[in-house]
This record gives C-alpha cells, sequence and structure tokens, in this order.
C-alpha cells in the first residue's frame, strides 16, 4: 500500500496478526481516527508554519542567516534519521505506547520551542520536536491499518489524504496569522507554543480512545539497527553543518573536511548495511530495496523535488518579509495558492486522461522550473509581481505534485509486499534530506548572494531570489530529464 507522512511517505505498516487487535478503550472508532488525524496534521502544520515565522524569529532572537537554517532544517534532522527506527519501535513496543510517548516529546519540545531565549536553544528544541514527530507520526498508518476494515479503512485514508493535502496550506495561513497578531507581544513564540493545549488534549483523549497494545514477540526483520542509524545520523550532520555555516565562517578548512567525512561515514554505512542485510539482520535500508526497479530513480526525482521545495519557500518567505518589508500574514497567504493546488492535484492527479500519465512527471518538473524561474522574474526590481506571480505560484505547486506524487506512487505500487515497510520508510527519509538539502544549499546561495550585494534592500533582494531561482529551475530542470529515463523493469 502506497503510504505517505507528515511531510511524505512513512513506513507502511506490517500486515498485524489476527490476534493482536483490540478494541479501543470506548470502542469508538471515529474517536481513534480524530486523535491520530489531529496529531498528524499538528505535526505537518509545524512543517511549514516555522517559514513564515523565519524573519520574525531572525529579528527577535538576533538569529544569523545560518541559524535561521537550521531553525528550519533541525526537525527534518531528526525526523529523517530516525523516521524507520520510529515504524519499527511501534512494532516492537506497541503502536498505542509509542504513539503517546512520542506525542508527549512533541508537545513538550513545543513548549521548549516557544520558551527559547537564543537561537542554540531553539535549534536543539527542534531537534527534539522531529524526534517526537518521527515516533509518534509512523504509528498513524499502522493504528488505522489494524483497527479499521472495508469500506471503513477506505474513509479513513480519504481523511488521512485530506489532511496532508490542507495542512501545508493551513500551516502557512496560520503562522503568518499567528505572527501577525503578535499575542501579548509574543512575535513569533505562539508558532510553537500552539501545539502545547493541543498537544495535551490529546494526550488525555489518546490514553482513552486509543486501543491498548498486545504486543507480540518481534520478527528478526522489524528488530533495530542502532549501528546503521548512528553511521546515518554521522553522515547527515557531517553534511548538513557545513552546508549551512560554512558560508557564514567563510568556508574554513573543517567545512571542507566535514563534507569529505560525510562521504566517507556515508559509504561506510552502505557497506555495513549491505554486510548486515546478507547476514540475514534488519538493516535501516535494506539494499535489496534500492535494487528494486523504480526505487533508485525515484530517489533521484524526490529529492530534487523535495529540494526545489524546501529552498524555494525559504528564500522567497526572506525576501517576502526581509526584502519587501511585508507582514507574515502577507507571506502566509502569498503561499497559499502553491499549497492548495499541491493538495489538490495529489488527490486528483490518478483520475486525469491515462494518455497523459506518461508525461506527468517530466511535464511536472518543466513547469515547475519554467514557474519558480517566473515567481524570480515578476519579483525582479523589488516590486510585488502583480498577478503574475501568483499566476508563477500556482504553477510551482502544480508542477511540484506532478513530480512528487506520481513518482512516489510508481516507486511503491510494484513493490512486493514484504519489501513495502522498507521502501515506504526509505523514500520518507529521501523526502526528508530533499528538504534538509534545499534549505541548506539554496538558503545559503541567497544569503551569499544578499551579502555580497551589500545594502540590504527590495531590489538587492529580488536580485539574490533571481539568482536563487534560477537554480531551483535549473534543478527542477535535472527533474524533468529524470523524468525521462524510463524504469527499469
Amino acid at each position: 500500500m502506497t503510504t505517505t507522512t507528515a511531510a511524505g511517505p512513512g513506513p507502511a505498516p506490517a500486515t498485524p496478526p489476527v490476534t493482536s487487535r483490540t478494541p479501543a478503550t470506548d470502542n469508538r472508532p471515529g474517536r481513534l481516527l480524530a486523535v491520530v488525524l489531529t496529531a498528524q496534521f499538528m505535526a505537518l502544520l509545524d512543517v511549514f508554519i516555522v517559514n513564515v515565522a523565519v524573519p520574525t524569529i531572525g529579528s527577535g532572537l538576533h538569529a544569523t542567516g545560518a541559524g535561521l537554517q537550521l531553525v528550519v532544517a533541525g526537525y527534518s534532522i531528526t525526523y529523517a534519521v530516525l523516521l524507520i527506527t520510529g515504524a519499527r519501535l511501534g512494532d516492537l513496543l506497541g503502536h498505542r505506547r509509542v504513539h503517546l510517548a512520542g506525542l508527549a516529546l512533541f508537545t513538550t519540545a513545543s513548549l521548549a520551542c516557544g520558551l527559547a531565549s537564543d537561537t542554540g536553544q531553539l535549534i536543539a528544541f527542534r531537534l527534539v520536536q522531529g524526534a517526537g514527530s518521527a515516533v509518534m507520526i509512523p504509528q498513524v498508518l499502522s493504528l488505522i491499518q489494524r483497527h479499521f476494515t472495508g469500506e471503513a479503512r477506505a474513509r479513513a485514508l480519504g481523511a488521512y489524504s485530506a489532511v496532508l493535502a490542507t495542512g501545508a496550506a493551513a500551516g502557512q495561513v496560520l503562522g503568518g496569522v499567528l505572527v501577525s497578531a503578535d499575542l501579548f507581544g509574543t512575535g513569533w513564540r505562539p508558532v510553537f507554543l500552539v501545539n502545547v493545549p493541543v498537544g495535551l488534549v490529546l494526550l488525555a483523549v489518546g490514553s482513552r480512545v486509543l486501543p491498548r497494545d498486545e504486543v507480540h514477540a518481534p520478527e528478526r526483520s522489524r528488530r533495530l539497527d542502532l549501528p546503521g542509524l548512528a553511521l546515518l545520523g554521522c553522515a547527515v550532520s557531517l553534511l548538513t553543518v557545513p552546508l549551512v555555516l560554512g558560508q557564514q565562517e567563510g568556508w574554513p578548512l573543517w567545512s571542507w573536511l566535514c563534507l569529505s567525512a560525510a562521504a566517507v561515514v556515508f559509504a561506510v554505512f552502505c557497506g555495513y548495511e549491505s554486510r548486515l542485510a546478507r547476514r540475514g539482520g534488519a538493516p535501516l535500508i535494506a539494499p535489496r530495496v534500492l535494487r528494486h526497479p523504480g526505487i533508485a530513480l525515484a530517489v533521484v526525482r524526490l529529492l530534487a523535488v523535495m529540494a526545489v521545495n524546501a529552498g524555494f519557500l525559504f528564500s522567497l518567505t526572506l525576501h517576502i518579509q526581509g526584502g519587501l518589508g511585508d507582514s507574515a500574514l502577507r507571506a502566509g497567504l502569498t503561499f497559499a495558492p502553491t499549497a492548495v493546488v499541491f493538495g489538490l492535484v495529489g488527490l486528483t492527479w490518478r483520475a486525469w486522461p491515462a494518455s497523459w500519465q506518461p508525461v506527468l512527471v517530466p511535464g511536472g518538473f518543466a513547469l515547475a522550473a519554467l514557474s519558480v524561474a517566473g515567481v524570480g522574474w515578476t519579483l525582479h526590481g523589488g516590486g510585488h509581481g502583480g498577478p503574475w506571480l501568483y499566476g508563477a505560484l500556482t504553477g510551482v505547486g502544480v508542477g511540484l505534485a506532478l513530480g512528487f506524487s506520481p513518482t512516489l506512487t510508481g516507486a511503491l505500487a510494484t513493490v512486493r509486499p514484504e519489501d513495502a515497510a522498507d521502501a515506504s520508510g526509505l523514500l520518507a527519509t529521501v523526502t526528508q534530506l530533499g528538504q534538509l538539502i534545499g534549505v541548506a544549499v539554496f538558503g545559503t546561495l541567497f544569503l551569499n548572494r544578499l551579502e555580497s550585494l551589500g545594502a540590504p534592500g527590495a531590489y538587492t533582494s529580488s536580485d539574490a531570489l533571481l539568482v536563487c531561482m534560477y537554480a531551483l529551475a535549473a534543478t527542477a530542470t535535472l527533474g524533468a530529464v529524470s523524468g525521462l529515463v524510463r524504469r527499469r523493469r
């Protein structure tokens, strides 16, 4: 079954044994669904709500550009690295128990983020927030899979898809509303604190309505791969930190050494995973899955589409609020067309004419390339772009959705049932890494260009944005080329 998480695919739940189903405490599956989907929505919201708050966080905490990049990317770092492990914890310890534990961690970290007194604290708590989400979110689909059948399951999955489709748009708009409202002079802090009352209610209700776990002895294929987790986390950190801090520090020797070490550690990780698989263990990313037809190509496409998406949101937010001086609310509303059409296309593309299906992915990447370049062109010169801007923003949403949804679905459609969880977990991790790379690479490009132009202002910011948008367009063009490659059967 094709599945998705808060910002991409999530590990498909293993088929439960018949004896593992137990009724909800109050035997009302509707309440179960409401609890887990609200948690899903909250985690998805937190991916996007922070984008609009970035400039306000920067001024409130006197954060550097690199610090802001880590505030945004920190959530994705731990989410990407811990996602597969979070799914396996649910199999080992019980989905109810692990979901509530992740929710508690996420809620506590949200409170800490809202109370952070400096950039370092906020980055650290964002890392913890991502860890909580990685533990909580994989359990959502598992709980739906185990406690809904037939038409009820179809309706539950439809509601799940609706949450994914609306979460991005809601995050942008709600972030703008909360920051612009400046409740009690708290500025950006409500974008994190809003999770606290919601999380506490979900914990109280969830402890009553989520079904009691009946944990069985874990299969060898679902055990934890702690050495693999450590190696992957080390490789991601060695890649991310120099990309984010290198420009600010003038690209010192340590930054290049870290980037080189990241390649070495990743190679060690791949070798370890291969040896573990040959021994019959449970690697974090199974090499067999990477060799499956279509998976490797899907990895390239998903990295491209999510890097473009994250780099686009981050750089354009900085320009709208920093360069143009617009409010957070206007920035949030500016992104609404992109987020709304992304969700609509993701939900409807399967119903489009069959003759269109083969060209959806390359066509989507091509449209995204033209549209992001169009956004840079319409805003160049320091203006607001007028109606042309909203046309380009709509094109970005359509193009990215066509690059993402058919790629994900096509890659997982032919995966063997026994590999479904590992394949979807792999693609979920790739999705998060793509967002992480997008913020680090394109955010650094925008900030570096802005610094080189001297005095900040609408014109210089629009020039930096144009360079960044052209780089994003080039990346989307590479995705279009990959979309023309036929999958090996």
